[in-house]
């Protein structure tokens, strides 16, 4: 019997725990939360892409009525002797001597009102010395190109880097001799695939409410996937310990990524400690656009070889990665994911990170994988196309299983790529036929999962309700989740799980909600919790019955003297023993702090079939498929809607998105209207296929889910309007102008 067999509560669809009091509008966002004397705070940004400070007069600003206070660089902790990365932080946050991306703060002020602060942040007069900017990565690693940093210097070269350079790293993952397999193909295709910037698309704008006390401590209100890295990134900042620092996760109107990184948090502080009264930061939407991090834009050159047999016999990879104005791409993931779904000795990955004069970039779901496997997945069915092989067959053909070696370190243990292969030939969605001007393609995706360091505590109230508390804000169904997962291991009715989202100073050490980290290492802690709980259950037990605590079970929420042992007793529910607590050894209480090991990775295939206007060039989506391996589905809607979330979000990657900037870095498209995200209309149904291969190192098999559906959609639409215009299309997005252009001109 697999783990995701015989289980009661597991795998069924109820309520959600937050549900209620969103649709009745009664929960609280970032920006909902107020106090008495409550300032608002503006930030004062940058019109220059790229610029030296030669100063800032703030004596205007500070001069106008309702202006309590008014910060710059000059108000933080000196950066001069901090490292390097510490100083690219604390300089995105608020700049020191040059600004380095449209939109970059320079200055912030608190006033009694909105339009108080509006005016106040006019009147902060900054000199700038205009620089020449450089928006784009290959241009960033010309010779001529401006610097973005002088104390830059390259890691991972041969030789060691000494002069300024806009390149921050060269990574490489290698595996046999790429040179000699390509010697032994008989096909071989190498292309290079250009990715734009693109942004998560989160309806909440980063907001936050900042207050410092006389006593020299601070308590942060704000939208965020990870208040314990709010505190951390906060205090190191502000030169802070992180013990006076208390962060409270609001709800979360969208993250994607997006919100686990911080910029206005120690603003609002610093503000509040130089007014004396707590202050609200909101950030615009245009803000949001300019300032905040998107995705990576990238440049992807691929070459793959096979046999005519379909057998893949080198892989090989450049990645280049714009990194935005400083280090932090996830070039590395990008590396790990693009070759893992194929078993394959030959391969050579080599990646590139560049700063470029944009904004610094951000986690933005599966950061890095649907960039790299856009790029790789249409090489592999370009080659399926020239052998005359089923795309579906070529990957099964080459396809990673339980005992491959993936290039980028580990051996895999059991994991779905097969079984979602299979389902996916054999979806009648696969069988359909096609229509004139329509293309079918198909792509694998990959995550390998994030593990980390997660708390939760369980506490039983004297009716016998189960109270869960735990760090990990939820954004994508985690309550549930893991109400349902101690609702299995106590054997207790779902409908008796309390589950909330504590404060910093409220629970133990909670790693930020991403990376599909949080049904898998909080939900296991939250599992040890409740089996702490079972300890004591079956303690107190034994202790009413006079025999010992191993000679108790526990069964279906139920203690139980085990067979064989003589004693008359009648089994004892889960509320019998909490309403004896006080005199069995008082409140019963589980705890469980850990790092969660073997989150197992998840794989993914995508249909999509898309209809191109030839005369407008326009491509529209008619169908689209998602299958992806969950290990085991804890809430099925939740699972699915991830799913379903992630190929909408993939299919605008795909189709409309993009950053758009003018030859001086200033960006042209910084809000919805023009930064096109799709809606309802421009989607078909997503249709989606769990496919459940239980994950060995979880109890009940959990795999992540929220990351993987997001990466074969840019590839699986742009394989469908490759062969909708008989053209391979490789710069995203697939624009009407562009593929018009591929229909004209053949290219």
């Amino acid at each position: 019997m697999s783990v995701a067999q015989g289980l009661k509560y597991i795998g069924t669809r109820p309520v959600r725990p937050d549900g209620l009091e969103k649709v009745t509008g009664r929960a609280n966002f970032g920006a909902d939360h107020a106090m008495p004397g409550m300032l608002h705070g503006k930030v004062v940004r940058s019109p220059h892409a790229h610029a030296r400070i030669r100063s800032i007069d703030t004596s205007a600003a500070e001069a106008m009525p309702g202006v309590l206070a008014v910060i710059t660089a000059a108000d933080f902790p000196d950066r001069t002797h901090f490292s390097f990365g510490r100083k690219g932080f604390n300089n995105n946050l608020i700049a020191g001597d040059k600004v380095l991306y449209h939109g970059h703060a320079v200055a912030a002020v608190a006033a009694t009102s909105v339009q108080a602060a509006d005016a106040a942040a006019e009147a902060v007069d900054v000199d700038y010395e205009v620089l020449e900017a450089v928006t784009d990565a290959l241009q960033a690693l010309e010779p001529d190109a401006p610097i973005l940093h002088d104390d830059l210097r390259t890691q991972g070269l041969a030789e060691p880097s000494t002069e300024p350079t806009n390149l921050v790293k060269k990574q490489v993952i290698s595996k046999g001799d790429v040179e000699a397999a390509f010697a032994n193909a008989d096909e071989i295709v190498e292309r290079t695939f250009v990715t734009p910037m693109v942004h998560q698309g989160y309806i909440e704008p980063h907001a936050c409410v900042g207050s410092f006390n006389e006593d020299g401590q601070a308590t942060v209100w704000c939208s965020t996937q990870g208040h314990f890295g709010v505190r951390s990134m906060t205090a190191m900042a502000l030169g802070m310990d992180e013990g006076d620092i208390r962060v409270i996760a609001s709800e979360i109107g969208g993250g994607f990524g997006g919100k686990t990184t911080i910029y206005l948090e120690p603003l609002a502080v610093k503000l509040s400690e130089n007014s004396g009264r707590p202050v609200k930061m909101v950030m615009t939407r245009e803000d949001v656009f300019r300032a905040t991090g998107p995705a990576s834009g990238t440049v992807n050159t691929i070459k793959i070889g096979c046999k005519r047999d379909g057998t893949i016999v080198g892989m090989y990879a450049k990645l280049i990665y714009e990194a935005g104005a400083f280090p932090g791409s996830p070039l590395g993931a990008g590396a790990m994911c693009i070759f893992a779904p194929y078993d394959v000795e030959d391969v050579l990955i080599e990646g590139f990170e560049v700063v470029v004069n944009r904004p610094r970039v951000a986690a933005y779901r599966a950061p890095g994988a649907p960039q790299s496997m856009f790029a790789g997945e249409s090489v592999i069915d370009e080659l399926a196309e020239i052998i005359g092989m089923d795309p579906i067959d070529f990957r099964l053909k080459n396809a990673a299983s339980e005992g491959t070696h993936a290039a980028y370190g580990p051996t895999f243990g059991p994991v779905g790529l097969r079984e979602c292969l299979e389902a996916a030939k054999a979806h009648p969605n696969y069988a359909k036929p096609l229509g004139e001007d329509e293309g079918r393609g198909v792509a694998a995706g990959f995550w390998f999962n994030g593990g980390n360091q997660s708390s939760a505590e369980v506490h039983i109230t004297d009716s016998g309700m189960v109270k869960i508390v735990e760090g990990s804000p939820d954004i994508g169904g985690s309550r549930a989740s893991m109400a349902l997962m101690a609702a299995e291991t106590l054997g207790v009715p779902y409908e008796r799980m309390r589950i909330r989202v504590a404060d910093t100073d409220s629970t133990g050490y909670c790693a930020t909600t991403g990376g599909s980290r949080t049904t898998f290492a909080t939900g296991l802690a939250v599992i040890r919790a409740c089996e702490d709980v079972i300890r004591q259950l079956r303690s107190r037990a034994a202790a009413t019955w006079g025999i010992e605590p191993d000679q108790v079970e526990w069964s279906d929420g139920e203690a139980r003297p085990v067979a064989g042992v003589n004693v008359e007793a009648e089994p004892l529910s889960l509320t019998d023993l909490a309403r004896t607590a006080a005199r069995t050894g008082g409140p019963i209480s589980g705890r469980a702090s850990l790092t969660a090991q073997g989150p197992g990775p998840a794989f993914s295939v995508n249909m999509a079939d898309v209809h191109v206007d030839r005369e407008t060039g326009r491509a529209t989506v008619t169908s689209f498929t998602a299958i992806q391996d969950a290990g085991t589905a804890i809430h099925p809607d939740y699972v699915e809607g991830q799913m379903q979330g992630g190929a909408a979000q993939g299919i605008g990657w795909a189709l409309n998105e993009e950053y758009i900037y003018d030859d001086n870095g200033v960006l042209d498209n910084p809000g919805f209207l023009d930064y096109r995200v799709p809606v309802a209309s421009d989607l078909p149904m997503i249709d989606t296929e769990i496919v459940e291969v239980p994950n060995p190192n979880h109890p009940y098999g959990v795999r992540g889910c929220g990351e993987t559906p997001i990466v074969a959609p840019l590839a699986a639409v742009g394989n469908a309007v490759s062969h909708a215009v008989g053209v391979r299309m490789t710069e995203l997005p697939l624009s009407p102008p562009k593929v018009l252009e591929a229909i004209t001109n053949g290219s």
